[in-house]
């Protein structure tokens, strides 16, 4: 029997209405492009929470299905034109939101659903209500920007969520906050968002290259007094798990402990799994929820365990399920296991070890890093509350 204080998961079957259309793994329809489902569907979503009914995961877990997002809240991030343009193109019945990010009917109202939920989360947990959380999103939201949306997302689910909360006297807001963004794109609208601002630190690890290709260089380090409290981790095509594992040994947890904050965000995108169709990399689910293991490890350490988990992108509907379980598993600290057998298959695969280009590249990063922040300190930090079996 879960506690009040325990692992909090927030969802709504509204979320997996919205409809982007029949576009298949391209951004619109063409001519010679045969119609078939979206890639961001609905089902890898769907098949998670499913999951965590079947497996008996869910039953641990403290389950919230909170209101959706008003306009006002919207508006901490988002202009109004905007919005105004959003409206109309749901009573329209269909639109673009900017740049590859269709939508039809309902998808607004989706979209302000899955906003509500990191709303929730993310204040339930700085509240002290719940000592971590997992918000099942949908549509994802780690590339809409102020004025538009890109790649799937209409609305910023975290930079949304982050203004509110700081916005509401009610609420005893951490000010010092990390978002840790490892979906396989890069996180252009939570840096867009918090560019300029020296309380919260962006992280982001993805694939270079990939979308969006004008943004996630390592030299954008943030501007004016938050120069500094901007990440980026372009990691080559074919990283693994030895390069994710050196990657977060190496800089991003060191670089987060040494920003000393007192809340974590995750984008907690999957499609840097080896079996995701929009990304090159090559993780399983253990290393999702080893990765969540050591965030966790350094939230408890710093955060007082304040940790919470955005679903953002994955696209693969029959993989990605197994990595959320695996990751809200480790978020609750649940013996509940549900067998991957792909898991080990994709950690045989090839190139899985650290390869001496990564090495080579994760060291300069650090390199260049180091003038922002005490590494060698926070080195100890990190090896004295990571778990043994992470490290």
């Amino acid at each position: 029997m879960t506690t009040p204080h325990g692992c909090g998961f927030y969802w709504h079957e509204r979320c997996f209405w919205h409809d982007p259309g029949a576009i298949g793994v391209f951004s619109a329809p063409g001519e010679y492009l045969q119609p078939q489902p979206a890639s961001e569907s609905p089902e890898s979503k769907r098949r998670l929470k499913n999951l965590l009914e079947v497996s008996g995961l869910i039953d641990e877990l403290v389950v919230s299905k909170p209101p959706a997002a008003t306009r006002n809240d919207l508006a901490c991030f988002h202009t109004s034109r905007y919005l105004d343009e959003l409206e109309a193109g749901s009573q329209r019945g269909w639109g673009d939101a900017g740049e590859g990010a269709p939508y039809t009917a309902g998808s607004l109202a989706a979209a302000q659903q899955s906003v509500g939920l990191a709303i929730a989360a993310i204040e339930d947990v700085a509240a002290g209500r719940r000592r971590n959380a997992y918000a099942l999103c949908r549509p994802p939201g780690h590339h809409a920007e102020a004025d538009r949306g890109r790649g799937f997302c209409l609305l910023g689910n975290i930079p949304i969520a982050l203004q509110r909360l700081r916005k509401r006297s009610e609420v005893t807001s951490p000010r010092r906050i990390v978002v840790i963004d490892w979906d396989v794109h890069h996180g252009n609208g939570t840096q867009a968002a918090f560019y300029d601002d020296p309380e919260i630190f962006s992280v982001s690890m993805h694939q270079a290259g990939n979308y969006p290709l004008e943004t996630g260089a390592f030299e954008e380090q943030g501007e004016g007094e938050a120069i500094g409290t901007n990440l980026n981790l372009p990691l080559p095509p074919g990283c693994g798990l030895g390069a994710y594992r050196y990657a977060m040994q190496r800089l991003v947890l060191p670089a987060v402990a040494a920003f000393r904050p007192e809340m974590i965000v995750v984008a907690c995108g999957y499609d840097a799994c080896g079996k995701d169709p929009l990304g090159k990399m090559l993780l399983n689910s253990a290393a999702f929820a080893e990765m969540t293991a050591q965030v966790q490890a350094l939230a408890d350490r710093l955060c007082q365990g304040r940790l919470v988990m955005i679903h953002e992108g994955g696209y693969s509907e029959g993989y990605v399920p197994l990595c959320g379980h695996a990751v809200i598993a480790t978020l609750a600290g649940s013996r509940i296991h549900v067998h991957d057998p792909q898991n080990d298959e994709i950690a045989g695969w090839g190139y899985q070890s650290l390869q001496p280009h990564q090495r080579e590249l994760i060291d300069a990063w650090r390199q260049g890093w180091e003038r922002f922040g005490a590494l060698d300190e926070a080195d100890a930090l990190v090896a004295s509350c990571l778990p043994m079996e992470t490290r």
